[in-house]
């Protein structure tokens, strides 16, 4: 599966570097609007394309999993403990038991029990918000600092978007030699640690990306400046060359080939089959989440210290000082990380030895094979001895 997740977020960058060289140097140095024209043909002809074969497409029935009913167990059994809280002592081990049928709730077991191993990952998804607020630094802050470089390479001015490529190139590379370390001396599926140790590594590689851009920062400011035009308009920048930021770039790539592969494999493989598309889609709601932090943060520097963090004229404020306090804040999210890793390194062994046990399916299922093997025994053991056979 990690080798799955990793191929097919390999793909997505190679299409993103391809856009990203192509379509931004159409948009800065052809036309405007061409560039944006090209992106809207082409989702248009994937939703024709998907049109048209969606009857050869494989639907699955569905399911009692919905996202309705994994709301409806959390909003049962907060209702169940507020009221035996408040009107009788606990009886159960986990919270969301208080919604099962067994203890007066109107859930079955098999419900009750994806959603709480569906739970269990919501500490992994909170600790991806800060880590997607520092990827979003690509757009923000980061496009701001290559904006005000020196973009001429060999009389050439190199698009701003395209130095989103070398973000990207690392994870071209790290993919495929991630997923033969991770075949030949990583064996998560007997020890689980191998997805962890992988996010760590990316979030303190994302935070040392972050801790880099403000010292790329400082020496940007060190650079005379000179005139530079961009999309018609002629900008004073620094007169620093903007592969000079390339460091941060490579970090911030170094960390989104560990992290994002890692997450979607937890996020897929710690649930039941049944709820695993829930489970990429909160996956998704927090990492949009953090997007959405990370244009707060953006808004509350530039608001709260009147236009110092984060200014219009990087020369004239203290964008360091905003990269600096993000990367502190990463570095305690990764600390936080750490110290909850364990739980998915076994979580897997509890849901396979445990929770597949307690289901009335797997239940049912084992005293069927019981029974077979029973009768197999009794048909190659014969009952009556040969005396009271003649």
């Amino acid at each position: 599966l990690l080798s799955a997740c990793s191929r097919f977020y390999w793909l997505i960058n190679l299409n993103s570097a391809v856009v990203f060289v192509s379509i931004s140097y159409i948009q800065q140095s052809v036309a405007r609007n061409l560039g944006f024209l090209i992106p809207f043909v082409s989702v248009l002809m994937a939703m024709i394309t998907v049109h048209m074969i969606r009857g050869e497409m494989i639907y699955k029935p569905k399911t009692d999993s919905s996202l309705l009913t994994t709301f409806g167990v959390i909003a049962s059994a907060l209702k169940a403990c507020c009221v035996r809280y408040r009107y009788f002592s606990g009886g159960v081990t986990n919270w969301l038991d208080h919604a099962k049928e067994n203890y007066g709730g109107r859930y079955s077991e098999t419900q009750v029990e994806s959603t709480k191993s569906l739970a269990r990952l919501f500490p992994l998804f909170a600790f991806q918000i800060l880590y997607r607020t520092c990827i979003m630094q690509i757009p923000s802050g980061y496009y701001l600092q290559t904006m005000n470089s020196n973009l001429h390479f060999s009389r050439f001015v190199l698009p701003v978007a395209a130095m989103n490529v070398i973000s990207i190139v690392p994870l071209l590379i790290l993919v495929p030699v991630l997923e033969c370390i991770s075949s030949c001396l990583f064996s998560f599926k007997d020890t689980g640690h191998s997805p962890t140790v992988f996010i760590v590594v990316g979030q303190l590689s994302a935070a040392l990306s972050v801790m880099v851009a403000g010292f790329s920062e400082i020496h940007r400011k060190h650079f005379p400046q000179v005139e530079q035009t961009l999309s018609e308009e002629v900008l004073l920048v620094s007169s620093m060359p903007c592969f000079h930021l390339a460091p941060q770039y490579i970090l911030l790539g170094v960390a989104e080939a560990l992290v994002t592969p890692s997450c979607s494999l937890l996020s897929f493989r710690l649930v039941p089959e049944r709820i695993r598309g829930i489970s990429m889609h909160f996956l998704t709601l927090f990492n949009g989440a953090g997007c959405f932090l990370g244009a707060f943060f953006v808004q509350t520097a530039h608001a709260g210290t009147q236009g110092n963090w984060f200014p219009h004229l990087l020369h004239e404020g203290k964008l360091e000082r905003f990269f600096f306090f993000l990367a502190s804040l990463m570095v305690v999210n990764t600390l936080g990380f750490w110290t909850i890793a364990h739980r998915y390194s076994h979580l897997n062994q509890e849901y396979t030895d445990e929770f597949r046990g307690s289901l009335p399916e797997e239940k049912l299922l084992k005293h069927e094979k019981a029974i077979k093997h029973y009768d197999s025994v009794l048909e190659s053991s014969p009952i009556l001895s040969p005396m009271e056979e003649t």
